[in-house]
């Protein structure tokens, strides 16, 4: 009985992919595996020194197995079925917050304002103790989050330790429907520019941004539109398409779809009137702008429609359909890639030759293809704006002070002594918290170490092996010394970039996730960009240039 559920299990997996309709060579290895897996889980079981857990092992073996393939095609199980249809709909039942595994327990890195977390006084930096009495301690995000994650209307007790405070709190709260929004933030600037911030393609994404849109215009005329996809990953292209159908006349294609299956290749073109046509847009992107958000870039510019401006985007251009399996899970598979209107395909990485440990983002052009007013466009690479920003890394120190949490938690110092601030677009760093940072900083006996760093023992290394480090040694040593010198400055040189993320993260203290994009808009290059060509502010006619190809 064992032998026929799992191999109906297994079958249930390779059906929907059509795999059954292949050659009799694939058929006859697809049998041969099955009965090996069979055999091979059952010997194990009667022969094994201790009890196994064969769900578990047949979880792992499948998680194996697509491994081999992109990493968007996923087996989810039952216990995650409530992650996927966040994916779809951007609706959960928990408690709203964002939260982030620090090593030893799981903390609130931002409530969501409105939603229950947040309504309970829940605060970005408290450390998650227990949830309804389950010890939390050495538990990732994933498992913290299955335990706060529920059905709405249910009560969830949560231990939590704050900063500052030695003593542990006990909060109740009841768990919501939970609905991440789709834009955080819009306004018309001063200039007549109208702003939106679009962070997801969920349910109804296209709806509230013509909703969002129509308001903003109302009883003015504005000057020009600017779309922003930063830090998109995506989401449902139905409403990617009809995102541009806002801008763009019905019926025109704005995506098509080509994969194995018969249903996988489709056409999706707009299917409404537009709300706009002569409105000058502008898109930003960066490299995390994805999938449906390329869709809408790409779309834009291939119809020479608007002015693409910031990163080269990530370059996701493969879909994804969620098929429902046995026992209640259901997995995520690659059908198709996808094509925007002039033809290209702006997948990135080439997954069919992954076991190619060479396979990584390059910037070699792609085949050429031509927008609709005859400029040249390439495949292959995302989307490459039409104006680009160049945007510099972040130094050793900004990265590592980032990365290991030490702008997050001066955050909640600050915010424990601090009732309030200045509004988000007007707060500033001032000398004063600049230097308590960098006591608070030296206090934790924060060190880092840079790449010249690691060139030098590269290098000493080297000449030992060689024979020549006796010789070199002292300029080695006066080397050493110089780069001491100049790390010991460096909370200072790379002062700008570690005060706007201390800044952002103070504000998202006190004024969530909108705060933090009217901090960011504040000295905003790419948004900078967007007015000077949206305005002609340089006198040079840039929009029409651009789209003009000249």
């Amino acid at each position: 009985m064992k032998k026929i559920s799992l191999a109906a299990f297994i079958l249930a997996l390779l059906l929907p992919l059509g795999l059954f309709a292949q050659e009799k060579q694939n058929n006859f290895e697809i049998a041969k595996s099955l009965d090996i897996y069979n055999s091979l889980l059952r010997e194990l079981n009667l022969n094994y020194v201790d009890e196994i857990n064969p769900g578990e092992l047949n979880e792992t073996a499948i998680k194996a197995m697509l491994d081999g393939l992109d990493p968007y095609t996923v087996f989810i199980p039952e216990s995650d079925i409530e992650n996927a249809k966040f994916m779809t709909t951007g609706e959960y039942g928990g408690i709203g917050a964002l939260i982030q595994y620090d090593g030893e327990f799981t903390r609130i890195s931002e409530p969501y304002y409105g939603w229950p977390a947040q309504k309970a006084g829940i605060i970005a930096g408290d450390a998650i103790l227990e949830v309804n009495g389950v010890d939390c301690k050495k538990k990732n995000t994933q498992e913290v989050s299955n335990l706060l994650k529920g059905q709405p209307g249910t009560e969830v007790t949560m231990k939590i330790k704050r900063y500052g405070q030695e003593k542990p709190l006990e909060i109740k709260l009841k768990r919501e429907k939970v609905k991440i929004d789709n834009i955080p933030y819009y306004k018309v600037f001063d200039n007549g520019i109208a702003y939106l911030s679009l962070s997801g393609f969920t349910r109804d994404a296209a709806r509230e941004v013509k909703e969002k849109f129509m308001e903003m215009r109302k009883d003015r005329q504005l000057k020009g539109f600017v779309l922003d996809l930063r830090g998109n990953g995506g989401g449902l292209m139905n409403e990617a398409v009809d995102i541009v159908n806002l801008f763009i006349p019905k019926a025109k294609p704005v995506v098509s779809m080509k994969g194995k299956a018969a249903t996988a290749n489709s056409m999706h073109p707009t299917t409404n009137d537009p709300v706009d046509l002569e409105i000058p847009l502008a898109i930003l992107v960066d490299g995390n702008s994805a999938s449906a958000s390329e869709i809408v870039a790409g779309a834009i510019q291939d119809y020479d429609r608007g002015v693409i401006i910031g990163q080269r985007t990530f370059g996701k251009g493969l879909v994804q359909n969620i098929l429902p399996l046995s026992y209640n899970t259901q997995m995520k598979v690659t059908v198709a890639h996808y094509y925007i209107p002039s033809g290209r395909c702006i997948q990135e990485i080439d997954y069919s030759h992954k076991k190619d440990t060479t396979q990584t983002k390059n910037d070699t052009l792609g085949k050429a293809f031509k927008t609709i007013g005859g400029r040249t466009v390439y495949e292959g690479h995302g989307i490459t704006p039409d104006v680009k920003v160049e945007r510099d890394p972040y130094a050793t120190v900004t990265a590592y002070l980032y990365g290991k949490n030490y702008i997050f938690d001066y955050a909640n110092k600050f915010y424990s002594e601090h009732k309030s601030i200045d509004s988000a677009d007007r707060f500033q760093i001032d000398e004063a918290t600049y230097q308590d940072f960098m006591k608070f900083v030296k206090d934790k006996n924060f060190t880092y170490t840079t790449e010249s760093e690691k060139a030098i023992e590269k290098l000493k290394k080297t000449a030992k092996e060689e024979g020549y480090l006796d010789q070199i040694q002292p300029q080695i040593d006066q080397l050493e010394k110089n780069l001491a010198a100049e790390k010991a400055n460096d909370l200072l040189s790379n002062r700008k970039d570690i005060e706007e993320l201390l800044r952002s993260e103070i504000v998202g203290r006190y004024y969530y996730q909108k705060g933090r994009i009217v901090a960011s808009l504040k000295d905003d290059p790419d948004l900078k960009r967007a007015f000077e060509i949206l305005l002609n502010t340089n006198g040079k006619d840039e929009y029409h240039s651009i789209l003009s190809g000249k």
